[in-house]
This record gives C-alpha cells, structure tokens and sequence, in this order.
C-alpha cells in the first residue's frame, strides 16, 4: 500500500472534464475487456510482490492497456512497472511508496521501457520482485509485514541487445479526473486508469460482491488500476484489477461501491495519451 497522498500537488496537474452528452449517453455498466478484446494486457492481474509499488504498477498497467487501445489493437507494449518504481518517483525508491502522479509524469518527461512480469525474462527492464501471499493463503511464500529494498534503477536493459533509451515510449500527455461521471465518460472513450483509495483492515479478506468499508482500523493507501463499472444488486460499483496476483479476491480482481467517494476512490484518478511509435 504505497500510494502518497499527493493534495497538494493535485492543482499542479491538468484536470480533464468531459461532454455532459456524452455522460448522459453512458450505459449502466461497462467493461473495458469486452471493449477492447484485441487487447490481452486487458485480462492481467500483476504482483507487485513484498514491494510498495502499487503506484507504479497500477500506473503502468493503465498505460500498458491505452497503448494497445490507441493503436486499435494493432500493437501491445507492455510497460515495465519496474523502470517506474526504480527511476521514476521523487526519491528512487520506490518499495516505500510515492505518488501516483509521478509515474505518470516520468512517462510524459522520461518516457518508459518495455518489461514483463518477474522471472519473465521479456522486455528491457522485467519486474524483479517475487510474487508473494497477500492472503495467507499457502499458494506462495507470505509476503511478510516489511517491504523489500527497491531494485536500483539501470538505465540499461536486461537483453544486451535491447538499448534502453530507444526502448522507451512516451506520454503525450496525462491528466486527473475528480468525479463520478467524468471517470466513467474517460474509461468508456479511452480506457483504464489509475485511482487510490485508503484502505482498512476488512479489505483484506475480500472475496466477492461490492466491497463497503465496514471494520477495522485504516492500514494505508493504496494504486489500483479500474476498468469498468456497473450495478449489483441494487448498488452501484467501480470493477478494478488488484496487483497482489490472482489468488486474492475475485481472481485478481474487486468490485468496491461507486458514487459516494467511498474510501476516496473517487478523489482523483488519473489517465493519458500514449504516443504510439
């Protein structure tokens, strides 16, 4: 749970607000998987292992899935959410958290690599934290309470064939949303984003159905990335991909209630435009 609350730095950044037509047009539910179904990135659930990176992985998944989006399906760069974490916040280390606006900044100012899952030996820069048990569930070693110590940041890619500066790919530009209606007309025109919500002890023994905060004690910030939205038994709800593997929750994925800014998940998301190369 590494995402920083960043207030004081949200008037800093562009806000996006959409056609109120087209908000008003928006179904009752929507799901960028059944959209986009050319793009597979669409369909993973990552796992940013015993490491704070929640703000960068959910940043590059987003940023994965519009890169593919934008390109109508014809080209699938999967960013690499370890650059992120080891090169692009305020302090280079990354496992003890930073702001979410940053990766998306670095993204627009440094550009990113390419960079599969850990072990996965695919792309530039590949993630290089284990996956771990985020639920004590026996599937893999427990993740532990402490976060591990961020990999360096290595302007250089792990294939010596590959050049890390002509690997990276670029922002165009990226923007925050504050509302409701606004993040769903962004999802439904251009496709996933990153948003942080505060979490509490009950979120961990999630399994299904619309998460709503009701005991324990607040344990941190948490990057998520969300995908969709829609209504289940009467209450309405943001569909969002976890990064602590599929074993946990709805095979990877949550559903947590949607129009009251519950646990600030409504505070701020954030998205982009790629430039596609």
């Amino acid at each position: 749970m590494g995402a920083l609350k960043d207030e004081d730095l949200l008037a800093k950044h562009p806000k996006k607000e959409h056609d109120p037509e087209l908000i008003a047009s928006l179904p009752e539910s929507f799901d960028a998987r059944d959209k986009w179904p050319n793009c597979p990135s669409l369909n993973e659930i990552r796992d940013q292992g015993a490491c704070g990176s929640c703000w960068a992985i959910a940043a590059a998944a987003a940023m994965t899935d519009r890169y593919c989006i934008y390109s109508n399906g014809t080209k699938n760069f999967h960013f690499s959410a370890q650059d992120v974490a080891s090169c692009g916040g305020i302090w280079g280390d990354g496992c003890h958290g930073d702001f979410p606006s940053m990766a998306w900044l670095y993204w627009v100012e440094e550009g990113i690599v390419s960079g599969g899952n850990y072990n996965s030996s695919q792309g530039c820069r590949p993630y290089e934290v284990a996956p771990c048990d985020h639920l004590a569930s026996g599937n893999l070693p427990p993740c532990g309470n402490k976060s591990v110590e961020t990999p360096k940041c290595l302007n250089s890619c792990l294939a010596d064939c590959m050049d890390y500066y002509e690997d990276k790919r670029h922002g165009k530009e990226y923007y925050i949303l504050d509302n409701e209606e606004d993040i769903k007309a962004e999802l439904f025109e251009n496709g996933p984003l990153e948003v942080a919500f505060d979490v509490y002890e009950d979120f961990a023994t999630y399994k299904g159905g619309v998460y709503r905060y009701k005991r324990g004690s607040k344990v941190g910030s948490h990057a998520v990335k969300v995908l969709g939205w829609g209504v289940e038994n009467d209450t309405k709800y943001w569909l969002i991909a976890n990064s602590w593997n599929a074993h946990w929750g709805d095979n990877g994925y949550f559903k947590i209630l949607r129009g009251e800014n519950h646990c600030r998940i409504e505070h701020v998301a954030i998205g982009g435009v790629p430039i596609i190369k």
